[in-house]
């Protein structure tokens, strides 16, 4: 319904879902995995379907863009992240895309949570 306004819409927050291998350290060690299930994948794709676009795919196919690290086994010092905080953009939204990130230097404060800021740029002009 939203996206037949043809309005500006992101869709931001922790999905849950590792949309594809190169969002995760190690993905056999997550494939039996809620986050990382075939079917939850297919539902992360059925809203892309829908015309919605990754912000941080849509600057960077890079793998190890993580937005998660969980605070056992040393996750951060090894980098063993996984990417599951998303920002989805409408095609209005991604029309006026300029540029997204992930602030992972955050994860490195002292008391920082497990999941990490992902912003995006957006020309409002």
């Amino acid at each position: 319904e939203r996206m037949k306004g043809e309005q500006p819409l992101v869709l931001a927050g922790d999905f849950n879902v590792i949309p594809a291998n190169g969002d995760v350290y190690n993905p056999a060690a997550w494939a039996n995995d809620a986050l990382f299930l075939p079917k939850t994948r297919e539902r992360f794709r059925a809203l892309l379907n829908l015309g919605l676009t990754d912000a941080i795919r849509a600057v960077s196919d890079q793998p190890g863009q993580y937005t998660f690290w969980d605070y056992q086994a040393g996750a951060w010092p090894k980098n063993n992240g996984i990417r599951i905080d998303h920002l989805l953009l409408s095609p209005q939204a991604s029309d006026r895309l300029l540029d997204a990130g992930i602030d992972r230097y955050v994860r490195g404060w002292e008391k920082a949570s497990d999941h990490v800021p992902v912003w995006i740029d957006l020309d409002l002009n």
